[in-house]
C-alpha cells in the first residue's frame, strides 16, 4: 500500500473517530427544560421552583427557571415563552398569566416537537402533554364553606379576586361565589375588586370596600397577594379580628398573621409539588411515556390550630 493510500485511510479513520466521539458527547448532553412561572416575585413561585429543581435533579435535566416579575405582565411572559422555543429547547412547563395570550406559541411549542406541560392555570389549547394544578374551582368552594362557618351563615362579605384573565383565580373566584349562593343564603357578597396580583393594589382595593361597606362581616381573597393586601389593609384600621379572613395560599407574613389572629384560615395548595409533577411530566414524554392529560393536586385548609 502506497504512502498516499496509507494517509489517506489514516484520515478517514481519524474522520470517523472524531464524530463517534462528538456523537457521544452530545448524547451525554443534559436535557434542557424551561420552567416559565407566572411571575417571581411571591412566596409561592418561590415554592413551585423549589419543587421544579428537585425533579430537575433527580432526573437530571437542566433547568431553566425564568418568568416576568409581576403576574400582570402578559407580555413579557410571551417574550420568554417565544424565546425558549427558538432556542429549541427540549421541553417547556408553563404557568400562563392569561388564557389566551400563550396559547398559539404552545401549538408551535408542540409543532416542533418541544413537548409543553401547563401547569397552575389552564389556556384556551387543549395541545400539550398535560395539565398539573390544584383544582380551584372546589377549593373557592372551601373558602366560602370555611367564611359561612366562621361568620355563623349570616353576614355581609366581599371579594379581592387576583386578576382578569388568570384561570386558577378564576375557577377559585367563581367557586368561591357558587358556593356561597347556594349554601349560605344569608351570606351577601356586597363588593368584588380585583387586586391585580399586587400587595400594594390588593390592600387599596381592600381600603375602598371597607370605605364603602363600613358593615362588612368577612372577605375572601383568591391569592397570595390578594391576601396579604387584606392583611395590611384591615392592621392599618384595627380591624384585626373583627372581620373574618379566609386567605388563600401561605407565605411567612400569612403565617404571622395567622397565628395573629388578622387572617382566620388559609386554603392552601401544594406548589412544590405542583412544580415536580410539571417537570416530571415532560420527562416522561421525553423518556417516550404518556403522562395523564390532566393532573389534579388537592388543597386542604390551615387554621391557626393547625401551625
Amino acid at each position: 500500500m502506497g504512502a498516499g493510500v496509507r494517509n489517506s485511510a489514516f484520515s478517514v479513520a481519524i474522520t470517523a473517530a472524531l464524530l463517534l466521539a462528538l456523537a457521544g458527547c452530545r448524547g451525554n448532553q443534559k436535557r434542557t427544560i424551561a420552567v416559565i412561572p407566572k411571575g417571581t416575585s411571591h412566596q409561592f413561585w418561590v415554592s413551585v421552583q423549589r419543587g421544579a429543581e428537585k425533579a430537575g435533579k433527580e432526573f437530571n435535566v437542566n433547568l431553566e427557571w425564568s418568568g416576568p416579575p409581576q403576574e400582570t405582565e402578559y407580555g413579557r411572559q410571551l417574550e420568554i415563552l417565544d424565546a425558549m422555543i427558538n432556542r429549541k429547547v427540549d421541553g417547556i412547563a408553563v404557568a400562563a398569566t392569561d388564557k389566551k395570550v400563550l396559547s398559539q406559541s404552545i401549538d408551535r411549542a408542540m409543532e416542533l416537537g418541544i413537548p409543553v406541560t401547563v401547569f397552575d392555570s389552564g389556556v384556551d389549547t387543549e395541545n400539550y402533554v398535560s395539565f398539573v394544578a390544584t383544582n380551584n374551582y372546589e377549593a373557592g368552594k372551601m373558602g366560602a364553606r370555611e367564611l359561612g362557618k366562621l361568620l355563623g351563615g349570616k353576614g355581609k362579605v366581599a371579594m379581592v379576586a387576583n386578576a382578569p384573565g388568570s384561570v386558577s383565580t378564576m375557577d377559585r373566584e367563581r367557586g368561591f361565589t357558587d358556593a356561597l349562593a347556594a349554601e349560605f343564603p344569608g351570606i351577601l357578597l356586597v363588593a368584588t375588586q380585583f387586586g391585580m396580583a399586587d400587595h400594594a393594589k390588593a390592600m387599596n382595593a381592600t381600603e375602598n370596600i371597607l370605605t364603602a361597606h363600613n358593615d362588612l362581616n368577612g372577605f375572601f381573597a383568591s391569592s397570595e397577594p390578594s391576601s396579604v393586601g387584606i392583611a395590611q389593609a384591615l392592621k392599618g384600621r384595627n380591624l384585626q379580628g373583627k372581620v373574618k379572613v379566609v386567605a388563600f395560599d401561605q407565605s411567612d407574613s400569612m403565617t404571622a398573621d395567622c397565628k395573629a389572629g388578622v387572617i382566620d384560615a388559609m386554603v392552601i395548595q401544594d406548589p412544590e409539588k405542583m412544580g415536580y409533577e410539571a417537570v416530571k411530566t415532560v420527562v416522561d414524554k421525553l423518556n417516550g411515556k404518556t403522562p395523564a392529560k390532566r393532573i389534579e393536586l388537592d388543597a386542604r385548609v390551615l387554621r391557626k390550630g393547625d401551625l
